[in-house]
């Protein structure tokens, strides 16, 4: 994580936390590098002045931080301290050595499909902890997300919503980065845990092809894409595909749960981590075009789980077998091309029939020439010619 040295306006000490570097500044406030007295490193947060003047604010975000307390298990940065009475409130976390998920694609390309699978595995296992506690992150994205040598952390988690700080163009027209909030965010309706697991769909997605699924483009297109589109998983690994189209179902209800993702990615992790030392695979473009086809309603987990599962019979067995990934099928009404056979090749590199044949009768006939010829030479110089 980058580190920038404290402005002469950054303050030295908060609470009992002496404070060493800058961490990154946002729309809420600002993040510190900080230490207690025994050298336990946090990231602590100071909260912008004019937020602090916003009664509302201040209620909301002590719910929040009320709310993150209650988180147990080590999918996030624990919560060490607040103060939410202080002139600015802040609130500490654990300091998480290691980039953000965003930072890694961005500086060393797109993960394999193992990779991916394994930080989504750790990820939703940790959503199932944030969920059980009764908090909805709503603004999960790679960002949000830290690469740590003990696995990935969870960070930011359910306090943006409340005060309109976001990357959208306009405040309080939904909540959420663009490309990773869920249809039912940008329509303003209740979120719920299936909100996560949209987000959830888009970040794997990015990790795989280092890009949204839903493209790039002004705030509005994005919305709108996110709502009445189908995403563009064409980089995604065949054997993510599925999970993540059912991730990014429209409607809440047809996603699978957390506990179901936890479950399905920790098996494809395993399997793919039998196929280690391919090269780190290159982001897909993106094609024009019709978007892929995907079932809707409640089929969308049932497409998952069926086509995301070991095949055992025929070819599709044998190709998994040697690729290590679940070979992902057509789109109902497609028809799989029957593979082609190219056409034997003589040693001149020619095809049969072609100019080979003719030049075959031309060597035969000079060949009957030729030797009616000697046979003439022959019989002339042994007398037997007529004269």
């Amino acid at each position: 994580m980058a580190m920038m040295r404290l402005r002469r306006e950054d303050p030295r000490v908060v609470g009992s936390f002496r404070l060493h570097r800058r961490l990154g500044a946002g729309g809420m406030g600002v993040v510190y590098l900080g230490a207690d007295k025994r050298g336990q490193r946090v990231a602590l947060k100071v909260i912008r002045p004019e937020l602090a003047e916003d009664q509302e604010f201040r209620s909301r975000f002590a719910r929040e931080v009320s709310a993150a307390r209650r988180i147990r298990g080590g999918c996030t940065a624990r919560l060490v301290a607040a103060d939410l009475d202080a002139d600015r409130p802040w609130f500490a976390t654990q300091y998480v050595p290691g980039p953000s998920l965003h930072d890694k694609v961005a500086e060393e390309g797109t993960l394999q499909a193992s990779e991916v699978a394994a930080i989504g595995a750790a990820l939703a296992d940790g959503l199932v902890a944030v969920h059980e506690a009764g908090v909805v992150h709503r603004d999960l994205k790679p960002s949000n997300i830290l690469l740590s040598p003990k696995g990935p952390r969870i960070i930011d988690f359910g306090i943006a919503w409340s005060t309109g700080a976001s990357t959208l163009t306009h405040v309080g027209t939904a909540v959420g980065s663009p490309g990773f909030l869920a249809p039912e965010q940008v329509r303003g309706a209740a979120v719920t845990p299936a909100t996560d697991v949209f987000a959830f769909g888009a970040t794997l997605a990015y990790a795989a092809t280092a890009d949204s699924p839903f493209g790039q483009g002004s705030s509005e297109v994005m919305l709108y894409r996110v709502v009445h589109e189908e995403p563009d998983l064409s980089g995604v690994p065949d054997a993510l595909a599925p999970l993540v189209y059912a991730c990014l179902a429209k409607d809440p209800g047809d996603r699978p749960s957390t506990v179901q993702l936890s479950e399905r990615l920790a098996e494809i992790a395993a399997r793919e981590a039998r196929g280690l030392g391919a090269p780190r695979r290159e982001a897909v473009p993106k094609t024009a075009g019709p978007r892929p086809e995907r079932p809707t309603g409640r089929r969308a987990e049932e497409y998952a789980q069926q086509h995301t599962e070991r095949r055992t019979a025929g070819g599709t067995a044998s190709s998994a077998r040697h690729t290590g990934r679940t070979p992902v099928p057509r789109p109902p009404g497609q028809r799989t091309p029957a593979p082609r056979t190219p056409a034997p090749r003589t040693p001149a590199g020619r095809r049969p029939g072609g100019p080979d044949r003719r030049l075959l009768r031309q060597r035969l006939i000079v060949f009957v020439i030729v030797t009616l010829l000697a046979a003439a030479c022959i019989a002339v110089a042994q007398g037997a010619w007529p004269r």
